[in-house]
């Protein structure tokens, strides 16, 4: 018993759904692929951050170490002059130490939490609050 032929989908529909779900399955892949080639290049670009900081440290050790060579000289140097190379290591000691007390009370006031605070911000937001306020009214 055959009730006649059996319906076909007008001849747009089937393509239609075949275009959104290749389209749906290409955003997928082109998603999946974008996705790995940011791992990769984050990957890389944190590998390259730890090589930077890495050649920092190598720096900041050889220059302390040139700055205790430097140091050294210093007071060789100032030893010829005064005669003693205990005065000459007093005298530059002392003046280093000098530099590094004024160098922290520098940075403390400087790190201070007052300074921290948005004093511009601040003010101008006072200024546009009181002219609102004078519009307002």
């Amino acid at each position: 018993m055959s009730n006649g032929p059996t319906p076909t989908p007008p001849p747009g529909a089937s393509s239609i759904q075949s275009l959104i779900g290749d389209a749906l399955r290409e955003t997928n892949e082109l998603a999946r692929k974008e996705i790995a080639l940011f791992r990769t290049e984050m990957a890389s670009n944190v590998r390259s951050l730890f090589i930077g900081l890495a050649c920092f440290v190598g720096a900041a050790v050889f220059a302390v170490v040139a700055l205790l060579v430097l140091v050294d000289a210093l007071v060789k140097w100032l030893a010829t002059i005064v005669g003693s190379e205990w005065l000459s290591a007093l005298i530059v000691g002392g003046v280093l130490l000098v530099l590094a007390i004024g160098m922290a009370l520098w940075g403390r006031s400087a790190m201070s939490l007052s300074t921290l605070a948005p004093t511009r911000t601040t003010r101008q937001v006072r200024q546009d609050a009181r002219a609102l306020s004078e519009r307002v009214s």
